[in-house]
């Protein structure tokens, strides 16, 4: 997929004409870009806004400007972008420090590995090195603000383009297809679920009256069922092959069969149909009848470890590796993102240091490699940074840095503590879970950081943090099991990371705040498994209803104890 810069000149040739004798430095444009890929215009505006290419009111770009070619999925693309609406905000606009060129650097910094121009980016700051840009900044911002205020965003760009839809997106939509084509491969995407048909015509009033329930129908049941309308004023085909006479009409399917048919505008009767339809294609799994409310949310946070050292002290402790162009660029970002927020900074040069962690543990004592692999955790934390190594290929530089940890014979304290921190930190992309639980070039590793962290019986903050990240992978496979109905980890995977929680339950005799990490990620792995898993057994076997009811007298406090021992491995394994 090709990514194309386009570049505006807001001067118009203004700037390049009077900036030596107005500014004494030269300035060819008063750059603003914004991305360009598959027909579609991103730019940041007010919020990140989607346009037809060169169709805003500024008119043709001075120049397009072709950046490469993406291999990543549009879906991914697309939740990426998702996850930087929440940086790109109306709010956080500013024209020096987190404008329209920052964002097109972060998003082509995601999609192609580099960033935009740097004579681009970096035009704020020269205008700035000047004595007149510094005086007349109070009065720019003033005017800035005026227009943000005035037209919801500097330039007043409206979106006039559909972006494509997120999975996540898609699944909480009502589908609309026009052919029977479409409309048969909807039907196709249900066949193990269930689905309803909305008939519906535009000269019908009571119709349009359930469009709004209608909506909210299909995103209460995400995942569980698809929900399609069919405009039979326009669809004549579909209509005369389903035999509508009438509308609205509806009709259902179960597995790929027909279900049921009715008409009427009876707005009680839709959302009880509705409802009847996904319990009918997805039953309750017997523990969601248990009373465990902590495990039934499967909404719940991440743990993340973001506080940041002093940099100063870190960047000592590096020694001359704090010098490298790739090192010092995050060690600004990360001081940047906490001192003026995330909207403020821009990405470093990722490529630059993904290539210096890839070689920095053949060529850096351990010692260092702690704070190098400590500067990676608190970068981490910002979902730009996190979300570019998820979609790396092949993982190349985070799954052997895991690995170096893993294969250390005496790995010290400090640096495993951090590895497990580091990897508690990937979760804060949306990207990140699924190549987490289903790749297994950094499932393996992963996994094998924590079972070999589970039971230090030295370090009570290693046990914490081993436990963090088991829950943070035990919670994302929880979510997809509840929500698209599979399991993302894989069941050896599963079962060995079971088995080794319940170990350390069973061993954890000081730390109340590891204990409860434990039973949470040993929680949701059992809750809600698939009746015919292997795990069943394998906890039967283990005693592992035990194990955990033993841990009340020295826990007395800890209520997931009888949740997790008496209800979930009691009732629950019957």
């Amino acid at each position: 997929m090709d990514v194309q810069l386009y570049i505006y000149d807001l001067s118009k040739g203004l700037a390049r004409q009077i900036s030596t004798v107005f500014l004494g430095t030269q300035i060819d444009a008063v750059y603003h870009t914004s991305i360009v890929m598959e027909g579609i215009e991103y730019v940041y505006d007010g919020g990140i806004k989607t346009v037809n290419p060169g169709g805003t009111h500024l008119g043709k770009p001075l120049e397009i400007k072709m950046l490469g070619k993406t291999e990543l999925p549009m879906d991914v693309i697309m939740e990426y972008l998702e996850s930087l609406k929440e940086i790109y905000t109306a709010e956080a606009y500013d024209i020096w420090t987190h404008n329209c060129n920052n964002f097109s650097n972060d998003f082509a910094t995601f999609l192609l590995g580099t960033g935009i121009p740097e004579h681009i980016t970096n035009l704020p700051q020269k205008v700035l090195n000047t004595p007149i840009g510094r005086a007349l900044q109070p009065e720019i911002n003033q005017k800035v603000d005026q227009k943000q205020h005035r037209n919801g965003g500097l330039l007043g760009i409206e979106n006039t383009a559909n972006a494509p839809k997120t999975h996540q997106q898609i699944a909480a939509t009502v589908r609309l297809p026009t052919t029977m084509i479409e409309l048969e491969k909807t039907l196709q995407e249900a066949k193990k679920s269930c689905a309803m048909i909305f008939f519906t015509s535009v000269t019908c009033p009571p119709c349009k009256k359930l469009y709004p329930l209608y909506d909210e129908l299909a995103t209460e049941t995400a995942h569980k069922a698809i929900l399609i309308k069919v405009d039979v004023s326009r669809c004549f085909d579909i209509g005369t092959k389903y035999n509508i006479r009438s509308t609205p009409t509806f009709m259902t399917f179960l597995h790929g069969d027909e279900e049921d048919r009715w008409s009427g505008a009876d707005p009680a009767k839709l959302q009880g149909k509705v409802r009847m339809l996904t319990q009918m294609a997805w039953p309750p799994h017997p523990h969601e009848l248990l009373h465990i409310p902590t495990l039934r949310n499967t909404n719940g946070k991440a743990v993340m470890y973001s506080k940041v050292p002093p940099l100063s002290k870190l960047k000592a402790k590096m020694g001359p590796a704090a010098e490298d162009a790739a090192v010092s660029g995050v060690l600004h970002f990360v001081a940047a993102r906490t001192d003026e927020g995330a909207a403020e900074v821009r990405l470093p040069d990722l490529d630059l240091f993904s290539w210096f962690l890839r070689q920095a543990p053949s060529k850096l004592p351990t010692e260092i490699m702690f704070t190098i692999v400590d500067l990676l955790r608190v970068a981490l934390v910002d979902p730009r940074l996190s979300g570019y190594y998820a979609e790396e290929k092949d993982h190349k530089t985070i799954a052997p840095l895991l690995s170096y940890v893993n294969d250390l014979k005496d790995c010290p304290y400090s640096l495993r503590l951090v590895a497990l921190q580091t990897a508690c930190n990937l979760f804060s992309s949306s990207l990140y879970p699924q190549h987490i639980l289903c790749c297994p070039a950094l499932t393996e590793p992963i996994v094998r950081l924590i079972t070999t962290s589970l039971l230090d019986d030295k370090h009570h903050n290693v046990r914490v943090a081993a436990a963090s990240l088991s829950f943070n992978i035990a919670l994302a496979n929880s979510k997809i099991r509840a929500e698209e109905h599979h399991e993302g980890l894989p069941e050896g995977d599963q079962i060995e990371l079971a088995a080794s929680l319940l170990e350390a339950i069973g061993v954890e005799e000081e730390s109340a705040e590891a204990l409860r990490g434990f039973l949470l990620a040993f929680g949701y792995l059992v809750y809600c498994m698939p009746k015919d898993a292997e795990m069943v057994d394998l906890l039967k076997s283990m005693g592992a209803q035990d194990t955990v009811l033993a841990k009340q007298k020295i826990f007395p406090d800890e209520k997931l104890v009888q949740d997790i021992g008496k209800v979930l491995l009691g009732k629950g394994l019957e």
